[in-house]
């Protein structure tokens, strides 16, 4: 894959106690160039993420971008994704890269929610692409696609993965998420002189 070739990777960041969740989307080139950086934030145990997600495409603006690498199909305590319609709205193929092996949610999904909470959990997560286990470098990943062939998403994963078994751009996705829970974390704790202009 040409070095230049970008892709947007989309990871959260949630801490014990919060009512939010950090997403961050960062833009990385396949020669692991960071060329961008958004925040969104989505509702622990809503229904919003989705729209966070596409939130971070819209913000970030950014046509060159040739895939979305998502870290997550069930963020924010089964904020659960509808993958086909972030490649819909952002017409690019878009590649849900896991890492664990799972039996699948749906034990989960019944012990957290009832009546329509969980009827409509159920039918996301129902609707989903299939699952399939990828080898990329001395690990084993888990991957949904759509818009792309097995083969491409394949290809696509292992070159934005130059070691071990996480992708780059949701590598540094996560780490900027992090970051920006920290941020908020600090709150009050920062010297207000440290605040930068008003903007008058």
């Amino acid at each position: 894959m040409k070095a230049g070739v970008r892709a947007l990777g989309i990871a959260e960041s949630y801490r014990d106690g919060r009512d939010r969740s950090t997403f961050a989307g960062a833009v990385v080139r396949a020669d692991r160039v960071l060329d961008g950086v958004a925040y969104r934030s989505c509702t622990v145990g809503g229904t919003d993420a989705t729209d966070a997600v596409l939130g971070l495409v819209d913000d970030l603006g950014r046509p060159d971008v040739q895939y979305v690498l998502l870290g997550a199909v069930a963020p924010a305590w089964y904020n659960l994704l509808d993958i086909s319609r972030v490649h819909e709205t952002a017409d690019r193929p878009v590649i849900a890269v896991t890492f664990e092996a799972s039996d699948g949610l749906e034990d989960g999904l019944r012990e957290a929610f009832s009546g329509a909470e969980l009827e409509r959990r159920l039918e996301d997560y129902r609707a989903l692409p299939e699952r399939r286990a990828l080898s990329v470098n001395d690990d084993t990943v888990y991957v949904r696609h759509v818009g792309c062939t097995v083969d491409e998403a394949a290809a696509v994963v292992r070159s934005f993965t130059p070691a071990g078994g996480r992708p780059e751009p949701i590598r540094v996705a996560k780490q900027v998420a992090r970051a920006g829970d920290s941020y908020v974390d600090a709150g009050d704790s920062r010297d207000p002189d440290d605040a930068g202009d008003s903007g008058d």
